[in-house]
């Protein structure tokens, strides 16, 4: 249900602007960019690329619109005026691409003041991938004072040393990186311990 919610979102501004285009060659454009669009949204709503979904449903509902009255703009320029039923079609386009932005404005400060507390472990795609020769053991979270992490227990099967398992992991230093672009302000850092036993790798959110 939510992957079909997901998809219609996605979709919705190039519907409306189907309803309101008047020219063949800038509706196309302008209908064929909503479209590459909505399947980079879907991309990022199914995982298939790495983006902070809240963000990119806002990026896309605030820029939708502007790229709609680009294109009712230049049909504007270049047409003559535009029949009397258009005006109801362009209001209701107005009002629908104006409530999806309030909803998904609204939705996302609620997301940002929900995930302020820092009590959040980041999915398991925050651990960077493993490389040939070595294994996970296993995964989990880990909560403290300072927020919650995601956990992993690694090992080699081609014998090598802790020390050597985390240079072949590359976290030899703890790296952090933003976790969004606009409502997620946090960091997301990702490191390796040595435990004196076996190698875990960690991944946590903070500021």
């Amino acid at each position: 249900m939510l992957i079909v919610l997901g998809v219609l979102f996605a979709v919705a501004p190039a519907v409306v602007w189907t309803t309101i285009a008047r020219t063949r060659r800038v509706g196309f454009a302008i209908g064929g960019t909503l479209l590459a669009g909505a399947s980079l949204l879907i991309s990022v709503q199914q995982g298939w690329i790495d983006a902070p979904r809240p963000d990119a449903h806002l990026v896309f509902t605030a820029l939708a619109p502007v790229l709609i009255a680009c294109g009712a703009g230049l049909e504007g320029r270049h047409e003559n005026s535009p029949p009397l039923e258009w005006i109801p079609r362009r209001n209701g386009a107005i009002g629908f691409l104006g409530m999806q932005f309030t909803l998904t404005l609204v939705a996302g400060l609620l997301y940002a003041l929900i995930i302020s507390d820092g009590s959040e472990a980041p999915p398991s795609r925050a651990l960077p991938s493993l490389p040939p020769g070595i294994s996970l053991v296993n995964e989990g979270t880990s909560c403290g004072s300072g927020g919650c992490w995601r956990v992993a227990t690694v090992t080699s099967r081609d014998g090598l040393s802790r020390p050597e398992i985390i240079r072949e992991l590359g976290l030899q230093q703890e790296s952090c990186r933003s976790n969004g672009w606009l409502l997620d302000r946090r960091d997301l850092c990702v490191g390796a311990r040595d435990n004196g036993k076996n190698v875990t790798i960690y991944a946590g959110l903070g500021y």
